[in-house]
Order: C-alpha cells, then structure tokens, then sequence
C-alpha cells in the first residue's frame, strides 16, 4: 500500500511516497522539502508536490501537523495555514486519510523505529521499555510533546500534547534573567519560549546585557552555527544554556507523564544538537529532581536519530489508524 505522507512545521513542509507493507513494514521514498513561506495554502503546496511527482499521487495520505488536530478547522501554532478535514477528498483527491499532531507522528517513529535508530544520552546503556510510558520531546521553531505507552505484548498507544506551553521555571540567577526577558514581551512565559531555535537570540542577548556588552542582532541560523562551532563566545554560552534548560524541561515532562520507560529527544534542533548534548549539562539538569534523583538516573534518555521521523511517524500513524499490523 503506497500514501503521501506529510510532515507539516513551522517552517517547512515535507512530503514523502510511503509503503507500508501487510506486515507493517514501512519503508519512504526521497523526500521533497517545501518551505511553507512559498506556498499560500497546503492545498497549493500539495498540487505543487503533485507536480513533482509526476501529476498524480497515492489516493491516501497522512498529515503530521505543527499544532492540535481535531475540530472541523486545524490551525498551525506557528504556521499560517489551515486544514479543513471535511474538504480532503474533495480538494486533494484523496480517499482515506489520517491527520496527527507532528510530536504524536515523532512517537509512532519511536514505537516503530529499531534501537539503532537512538543515540544514548543519560541514563542506563538499553533499550526503551517494551511495557510502560515514553515520553517524547523536541525543540523545533516550537517544542513539541507527545508520550508514547507500550503494553508489553507489541501493542502501544499515542497521546499528543501541548506539553511545550507550560510554564517555564528557572532554576538559577540566569534563568531568572531569561525569565524576566521574555516577561517584558509576554505575561507568561511558556517553556517553548526558552527551549526552542527562536530562542537563542533572546538568551544570548541576555548573557550579553549581564557582561555589559552589546551585540549585533543575528539570524537564529547563524547564531546556532556559530555557538556550535564555538566560533563565537556568547552563542556558544547560549548553546550551553540551552542544553541546561533542554535537559531540566525533559526531566519535568517525564516527572509529568510517568516516563519512566524512557524519555527520547527529537527535532529538527535535538538532532543538530547530538554531538553537544553528550557533553553538555543536560544529563545533571535532568537528574537534578531533588529527592526523585536516584528515580531520574534509572531512565534511558535517547536522541532518535532517524533522518525523518515525522514522515516516517506520519505513515506508522496511518498504518495503525487503517489497521495495517505494526
């Protein structure tokens, strides 16, 4: 069985021929990236991929969408476009469909994707639980967060979430700057605000204003490049800041969800980051949970390194929505 799968952000779209084989087996073409700046709809960019492929496309496909889904409209949180489900098969000539928030798509790739496919961070050297709850989380232009629980026996289940838009909580004097930065803007500061790529400019300026120094404002691109490659001493420090915050935020939303079979970094930004997050700070922030600390140790923290979980997600999601066997 061929369909279009479709992995929706912020910034791009992209779209992939999937097959998923009677045993579940899932297997993606080469992938077609858009920028979702250049097309005015999700309808104009699927009849531009359409083209691309040769003027038709599988009568199936599946969305993976940068926000909540359900409702007769979805909205995008950091994306003009919208979606009307009741209107798929008439403007997209499709016949069955499947539409999932972009971090429950991340999670069917974890529920599906073999061990090679994860980097180890923190915690024990095994596999993720085969029984209990994962808790799956990325930084992007946004954050999102999805937990993922297996029954043991093969079976799993996924929970979308809007886990990025909870209140951020700082931990030391610098935190509290961050904090009190993202305040003069907005009344309450979600932990999106702070761990996501947006977010670099803001805490370098901060660690800027805190030496006394003034900076020049960059693109977030660049400064991301130049922190990573320590070509410039303020990024690299916000690098590092972030990591702190990445790995605090990561250890809360375990705590949250009970994610004591395994907790997976995903993301555009989380896989930019698996050679610094390593040696960084993050594995102490994550630990750091007062008197749940020897809890937090015993969790296997992974970097899913698959090079497009959401597409490959969006295609598991269809596959277990239509019942094909995993």
């Amino acid at each position: 069985m061929d369909l279009v799968a479709v992995d929706i952000g912020g910034t791009h779209a992209r779209f992939v021929i999937a097959s998923v084989a009677t045993d579940g087996a899932i297997n993606l073409g080469e992938p077609e990236t858009l920028h979702t700046r250049d097309h005015a709809s999700f309808q104009t960019a699927w009849e531009d991929f359409r083209e691309r492929q040769g003027g038709s496309l599988p009568p199936r496909v599946s969305l993976s969408v940068a926000g909540p889904v359900g409702g007769d409209v979805i909205r995008f949180t950091n994306n003009p476009w919208i979606i009307r489900p009741a209107l798929m098969e008439a403007k997209l000539g499709v016949e069955k469909w499947t539409i999932v928030n972009d971090f429950a798509a991340v999670a069917h790739a974890v529920a599906r994707a073999p061990d090679e496919q994860f980097l180890r961070l923190t915690g024990p050297d095994r596999p993720l639980a085969a029984d209990g709850t994962i808790s799956v989380l990325g930084p992007g232009t946004g954050l999102g967060v999805a937990h993922l629980w297996r029954s043991g026996r093969g079976e799993y289940r996924v929970t979308a979430t809007e886990g990025g838009h909870i209140d951020f909580a700082p931990l030391d004097s610098i935190e509290d700057a961050i904090l009190a930065h993202f305040r003069r803007s907005h009344t309450r500061v979600s932990i999106e605000r702070v761990v996501s790529g947006p977010a670099i400019g803001p805490i370098r300026r901060v660690l800027a204003a805190m030496e006394g120094k003034a900076v020049t404002e960059e693109d977030d691109v660049t400064l991301w490049t130049r922190g990573l490659e320590d070509r410039d001493s303020l990024a690299a420090a916000a690098v590092d800041r972030f990591c702190l915050s990445l790995g605090s935020v990561a250890g809360d939303i375990a705590l949250a969800q009970g994610g004591f079979g395994g907790v997976v970094i995903a993301g555009g930004l989380g896989y930019r980051l698996r050679d610094h997050l390593p040696h960084s700070g993050f594995a102490e922030r994550f630990r750091a949970k007062g008197r749940f600390a020897e809890l937090m140790a015993a969790i296997p923290v992974k970097l899913i390194i698959h090079p497009q979980p959401g597409l490959f997600g969006a295609a598991a999601a269809f596959a277990a929505e239509h019942g094909v066997a995993a």
